[in-house]
């Protein structure tokens, strides 16, 4: 009977995980309607909920040898990307020293919170469309390959633009468009 339990609390964290999924894919494609104070703002909410239950996601070994995984279409990504970057309009830059380049570099490197939110959108999006449509195997398969990415890729993606999102809320010093 633990196995049972174990496997309904497995389960369980990969709903909740895909249900945040959902509402992220569903906040960044609508970007566009919001104002950059309440697009900010919800971020701030969403974000953590998704590092959370990213990483409670089972360890499942790498099974995603089958799992076709690009649904999200370059049009699909630079839609979202656009608006975001139009929603954030001149907020949307920011410097960053926690990428891949500034290991080649003593200067901060020049990041996008619309670059940055797009590619976790990418995966999340994979991810979420696998899982709707797939079959046992490719949702075992999509679990595994998010949680590989959520480690490697896009948690640390969802860090790096939680700083200055934080930033525009709380900086009394930061000016509106």
């Amino acid at each position: 009977m633990s196995y049972k339990k174990e496997s309904e609390g497995l389960q369980r964290d990969v709903i909740e995980f895909l249900t945040v999924a959902v509402e992220y894919c569903l906040f960044v494609e609508h970007a566009s309607e919001r104002s950059r104070e309440e697009f900010v703002s919800t971020s701030l909410k969403l974000l953590p909920l998704l590092y959370l239950k990213g990483e409670l996601l089972p360890e499942t070994g790498d099974l995603y040898d089958d799992c076709p995984y690009d649904y999200v279409s370059e049009e699909n990504y630079d839609v979202v990307r656009h608006n975001i970057a139009y929603v954030m309009g001149s907020a949307d830059d920011f410097l960053d020293v926690f990428v891949e380049d500034m290991r080649y570099s003593d200067q901060p490197v020049l990041c996008t919170v619309s670059e940055l939110m797009a590619d976790i959108y990418q995966d999340l999006k994979n991810f979420v469309v696998a899982y709707r449509d797939g079959t046992d195997s490719v949702r075992e398969g999509a679990v595994s390959l998010c949680r590989d990415n959520f480690i490697h890729y896009w948690g640390q993606r969802l860090l790096n633009v939680m700083r200055p999102l934080h930033d525009l809320l709380y900086n009394t010093d930061s000016t509106d468009d």
